[in-house]
Order: C-alpha cells, then sequence, then structure tokens
C-alpha cells in the first residue's frame, strides 16, 4: 500500500479511501502475530481489546455504509447489547471478525467508487447526538471513518505495545 502522503493526484476519492484503508492496516498491524488469547486480552485500565476493536471497527463501517446506502443494518444491535460489539462472542474469533471486516471493506470500497459525488448525501438517523433532520456527504462519511479508525487505532498501539512491547511505528 502507498503511504497515505502519497496523495492520489487530482483524486479526492481515491485520497480519502487511501486514508481509510491506512488507518484499518494500523488497526490490523496491532493485532498481527499475536495469540488469540492477546488479542482477546484487556491488558489496561480500559476494558478494550485488541479483537474487540476490531470487531467494533467491522461493525461500525458497516453501520455507516447502510446509513449511505439507506438499506437497514442487518447487523445492528438494540442498545443494551451495544457493548458486545466491543467484544468476541461464543465463536467468534479474531479470523473471523477480519474476515467481516473485509467484505464490508469491500462493499464500502465499491459502494464509494460507484457514486456519481461525494457530494452525494444521505440522512442521519434521529439520535441525541445528530442535530434533527441532518444529512451529511459521502465525503464526510468518509472523513468520519479515517477519525473513527484512527481513534481505535490510537488505542490498539497502546493495548499492543502493553502486551508485548512492540510499538507502532517501531
Amino acid at each position: 500500500m502507498a503511504h497515505p502522503t502519497q496523495e492520489v493526484a487530482g483524486d479526492e476519492r481515491g485520497t480519502l479511501l487511501l486514508f481509510v484503508e491506512d488507518q484499518r492496516e494500523a488497526l490490523r498491524r496491532a493485532a498481527a502475530g499475536l495469540t488469540p488469547e492477546q488479542t482477546a486480552s484487556r491488558p489496561t485500565a480500559s476494558e478494550l481489546s485488541l479483537a474487540g476493536l476490531i470487531k467494533h471497527v467491522a461493525e461500525v463501517e458497516l453501520n455507516w455504509l447502510r446509513m449511505a446506502q439507506q438499506k437497514p443494518n442487518e447487523h445492528r444491535r438494540a442498545p443494551e447489547d451495544w457493548h458486545e460489539g466491543f467484544r468476541l462472542g461464543e465463536g467468534e474469533t479474531l479470523e473471523s471478525a477480519l474476515a467481516f471486516w473485509d467484505t464490508v471493506k469491500d462493499q464500502t470500497t465499491g459502494f464509494v467508487e460507484s457514486l456519481p459525488s461525494l457530494d452525494d448525501e444521505f440522512p442521519l438517523p434521529p439520535a441525541p447526538w445528530f442535530p434533527k433532520d441532518a444529512t451529511v456527504s459521502m465525503r464526510w462519511m468518509l472523513l468520519h471513518l479515517i477519525r473513527e479508525f484512527a481513534r481505535h487505532a490510537g488505542h490498539a498501539d497502546i493495548i499492543r505495545e502493553t502486551l508485548d512491547g512492540t510499538k507502532a511505528m517501531g
């Protein structure tokens, strides 16, 4: 993959997708080479694990994709089960979470590449944290995914360093 400072000249869509992918890869790298027990462990003051973070970001990406497509989210969680998105459930593994994320990534990329314009908008659902009747652009969604993934990549870096001393940029 190209380094994200290598802008795709004249291609805003390609550049944004490059930055989204860079942050996906940062999360994947944080879990690489660890045992299942390590990726499921919570070695910091937080309740986050590497496997849980990967499951969470895959579900978040799918949720934003379905909102942008204006389709129901087949993996939507009830509010009382929201915390389950941060840990592996019965029969789930890091590998299954990564495979699920790969399918979401492919769908997101295909959808974004097929858009007539990044200016196209979609409505945000009613929620206390969204303005009433708000819409956002596809561009905004990609920037939001970059922010979401980057935030959690930072969490993943701290977890990984706590587990075995591996530093993200080392």
